[in-house]
C-alpha cells in the first residue's frame, strides 16, 4: 500500500492557514484522495486538554514548560493519529507541527531553535513531505485577528507585536534553509488568490504527469 503524504500548514496568527487547509482537504477529496485533517495542539483527546492548558489557562506557563507540553501533545499525536493514517494511505493535513515550535517557542520565547530540534529528533522525528508557509506582514495578520475578536482570542494572539515579528522571521529563515520542503505563499491577498497559488503546488504533488510521447524515427 502506498503511504499517504504528510502536509503541514504554518504561519503567524491571522495568516489564514486554517482556511487554506480546509480548502486543500476539499480539493483532494474531490479528486478521490482519502484525507485526514488535524491540528496542533489538540489533535487527540489528550491533546485537547493540553490545548486548553496552553492557549486558555489562567496560570502563567513558563516557556520551557510550554515547549515540553507542545512536544508531549505532538508525540501523542504522531503515534496515535498521524503515523497510523499515513501507513493506511491517508493523506494527513496538519494545522501546525514542528515548525510552529521552532518559531513560537524557539524564537518567540527565546528558547533557541536548537533546543527545539533536539527534542524533536528524539520524540517526533517524522518530517512533513511538504510544508506550506502562509506569509504576510504582521500588521496585516493581527488586523485580521482583531476583526475576528471575541472571547476566543488565545494567549498567543494577545502577544506583543515584537513577539509575532520574531515568529515570522524564524519561519522565513527556516523556509530558506529547507527550500525542498517549504513552499512560501503570499497570504496577504484574498482567500481565493491565496488558494490559487496553493492549488498549483497541490497539482504538482498529487496529479501525475503524463510521460512524453516518444517519437519514432
Amino acid at each position: 500500500m502506498t503511504r499517504g503524504l504528510f502536509l503541514t500548514f504554518e504561519g503567524i496568527e491571522g495568516c489564514g492557514k486554517t482556511t487554506q487547509l480546509n480548502r486543500a482537504a476539499e480539493w483532494l477529496a474531490a479528486r478521490g484522495r482519502v484525507v485526514l485533517t488535524t491540528r496542533e495542539p489538540g489533535g487527540t483527546a489528550l491533546g485537547q486538554r493540553l490545548r486548553h492548558a496552553l492557549l486558555h489557562a489562567r496560570e502563567n506557563v513558563e516557556p520551557g514548560a510550554e515547549l515540553l507540553l507542545m512536544v508531549a501533545d505532538r508525540r501523542q499525536h504522531v503515534l496515535e493519529l498521524i503515523e497510523p493514517a499515513l501507513a493506511e494511505g491517508t493523506d494527513v493535513l496538519c494545522d501546525r507541527y514542528i515548525d510552529s515550535s521552532r518559531a513560537y517557542q524557539g524564537a518567540g520565547r527565546g528558547l533557541g531553535e536548537a533546543a527545539v530540534d533536539a527534542l524533536h529528533r528524539r520524540w517526533c522525528p517524522r518530517v512533513p513531505d511538504r510544508t506550506y508557509l502562509f506569509d504576510c506582514p504582521v500588521e496585516t495578520a493581527l488586523a485580521r485577528v482583531a476583526r475576528r475578536g471575541g472571547a476566543g482570542i488565545d494567549k498567543f494572539e494577545r502577544e506583543e507585536i515584537a513577539f509575532h515579528r520574531r515568529v515570522r522571521t524564524a519561519y522565513r529563515r527556516r523556509a530558506r534553509s529547507e527550500p525542498h520542503r517549504f513552499r512560501v505563499l503570499d497570504a496577504s491577498g484574498t482567500p481565493d488568490a491565496v488558494f490559487a497559488r496553493l492549488e498549483k503546488d497541490l497539482e504538482a504533488l498529487f496529479i501525475p504527469r503524463r510521460p512524453r510521447a516518444t517519437r519514432r524515427r
